[in-house]
């Protein structure tokens, strides 16, 4: 099965549409004379814009692909991430948000420069450079795969189609080009979801026969409160996991995290309707998909049948969906790759020769990651590839600003050397986990599938949910990805701590650079000058005021 010439039509639409916003804010809009305006647009942009834009940049392909194949596999738990995002938002709004505010501060890596060193605000800057380059090629991926699946092209003419595309309109169009361009493929790609998610609806009979085929195949096990952390879905992993994964300490979590949980709940539930219409006969048992990321563009491509260009909406939309994530993630790159480790090489460069800079920084980091694409496909499903390299970055991220913020006695060398060693045991279980994983060696507890209504398969399967499997590894091997995040924030923090307390490296912060709910920490005599400074400052203040 693989595209009409309507899906043709369509996707070509898509491709021409973004390329032409690049043009057109590359050659016919407001020129970029400084690194602000390609950066950040002049901050003119809409604030509605950019709330599509932030959401469309969290909904990449491996979000659309990952996870409806994960929940027809693994179930429906993921549905609980709301509960994250609540937990989240609580502590952005009451622990985070309260100093990043009062600060007015353009990023928060400005923040880790005040209230440790510029060696640690580096350290967190190559950690996200570190980070892009791992997850840019998965996003590469998801979207060629989708498209490969549908046209039957290689993956080797797709990816470069696909990377091509997005580093043309994000270099020449710069900040302005990527917010127009998510906004505008953000819409085609819910509305693409949302039609196969109606249709695939239909196709079973209604929403009552999917709750139904969910609930007699385990799928919709959600309060399940026993606790594993080596299970693969569970109510705890996904609640205390997916909490540490989401948390943001911007205030833009605020925008755009329900929007996401929507969008993701949206997915888990595509991945239900899919086996309600698969529940008799699994196309992984049967071969018709080699690989869980194959699986939407295999079932979409079925359902399309009765909708001329509805695969070629669909498979926009999850190509779009990549371009959106890639461009925004290129943007963010090059600013950081320039700012913190570049500009201080070029201290009197003009404001045309730095856009010129950021552009050449976008083109090589993009061929950059166009080459790691082909690594991909060799490493695992797209879901855990995504959430462990989260990780691997993030988890000593969170535990750099929750030690700094949430700890008075903590100085620069508890950061950095907490943030090393957060980063190191994260990775020495990651490792050895994905090559156990990738030897089949550890159970990813799948739900049941059966055979028994194929028409042209002679056998009948049913996998049970409970499989064991022979000489597993260590413990902390088999640790439910989810948990990774929340493991490296924690070693940080630790480690950062035990440096505080058993070395002379204790810090001396200003009040306003701890969360209020920490402050109670601080020295009472810290606290009694540092009131007697803000009372002198406030004074001279209004001296100054009456004598204007």
């Amino acid at each position: 099965m693989h595209f009409s010439w309507y899906d043709y039509i369509l996707f070509g639409m898509m491709l021409t549409i973004s390329t032409l916003v690049g043009v057109y804010f590359g050659f016919f809009g407001s020129k970029k004379s400084t690194a602000n305006e390609y950066l950040l647009g002049d901050k003119t942009m809409k604030p509605f814009i950019i709330t599509i834009s932030l959401i469309a940049s969290h909904i990449s392909g491996t979000t659309l692909l990952g996870l409806p194949a994960d929940a027809y596999r693994f179930g429906g738990t993921f549905l609980l991430s709301g509960i994250s995002m609540i937990f989240v938002v609580i502590a952005t709004i009451y622990i985070y948000l309260p100093v990043f505010y009062n600060l007015h501060i353009t990023t928060l890596y400005e923040y880790l420069e005040m209230r440790f060193d510029n060696r640690t605000k580096k350290l967190v800057s190559f950690l996200y450079i570190m980070y892009s380059f791992l997850i840019l090629p998965l996003i590469i991926y998801a979207a060629s795969l989708a498209v490969s699946t549908a046209t039957g092209l290689r993956m080797t003419i797709i990816v470069p189609l696909v990377c091509g595309t997005c580093i043309f309109y994000t270099s020449i169009g710069g900040f302005k080009a990527v917010i127009w361009s998510d906004t505008f493929l953000c819409i085609i790609t819910q509305t693409s979801v949302l039609i196969v998610f109606i249709l695939g609806i239909k196709s079973v009979g209604g929403f009552s026969e999917i709750w139904r085929r969910a609930l007699d195949s385990e799928r919709l096990d959600l309060f399940n409160f026993e606790f594993d952390a080596t299970k693969r879905h569970s109510f705890w992993t996904i609640v205390i996991g997916v909490s540490f994964i989401w948390f943001n300490f911007g205030s833009t979590v605020i925008f755009y995290g329900f929007g996401v949980v929507l969008i993701k709940a949206i997915c888990v539930s595509l991945g239900l309707v899919i086996y309600a219409n698969y529940h008799g006969c699994d196309p992984f048992t049967t071969k018709k998909v080699a690989s869980n990321d194959q699986l939407v563009p295999y079932f979409v491509m079925e359902v399309a049948k009765s909708a001329p260009g509805l695969a070629g909406v669909f498979i926009a939309g999850i190509m779009s969906s990549g371009l959106s994530g890639l461009s925004a993630n290129l943007n963010c790159l090059a600013g950081t790759i320039y700012v913190d480790f570049l500009a201080q090489f070029f201290p009197n460069i003009s404001e045309k020769n730095k856009c010129r800079i950021l552009k050449v920084i976008v083109v090589v980091a993009g061929l950059v990651c166009l080459g790691m694409t082909f690594l991909v496909q060799f490493l695992g499903g797209i879901v855990p590839l995504t959430i462990t390299f989260q990780a691997i970055a993030n988890g000593p991220v969170l535990g750099i600003f929750t030690l700094g913020l949430c700890v008075p006695r903590a100085g620069a060398k508890a950061a950095f050397y907490g943030a090393i060693i957060g980063l190191v045991a994260i990775s020495t279980i990651v490792v050895p986990a994905r090559y156990y994983q990738s030897q089949g060696l550890i159970d990813d507890f799948p739900k049941p599938v059966s055979t028994n209504s194929c028409t042209n398969y002679n056998q009948t399967l049913v996998l049970p949910s409970d499989n064991s499997v022979p000489n597993e590894p260590f413990i902390l091997f088999r640790i439910s990805y989810f948990f990774y995040t929340l493991i490296g924030s924690v070693v940080t923090l630790v480690v950062g701590l035990l440096i505080s307390y058993t070395t002379s490296d204790v810090a001396t912060v200003d009040e306003k650079l701890i969360t209020p709910l920490a402050r109670f920490l601080l020295p009472k005599n810290r606290k009694a000058k540092l009131a007697k400074y803000q009372s002198v400052e406030a004074a001279l203040k209004s001296l100054k005021n009456n004598n204007l």
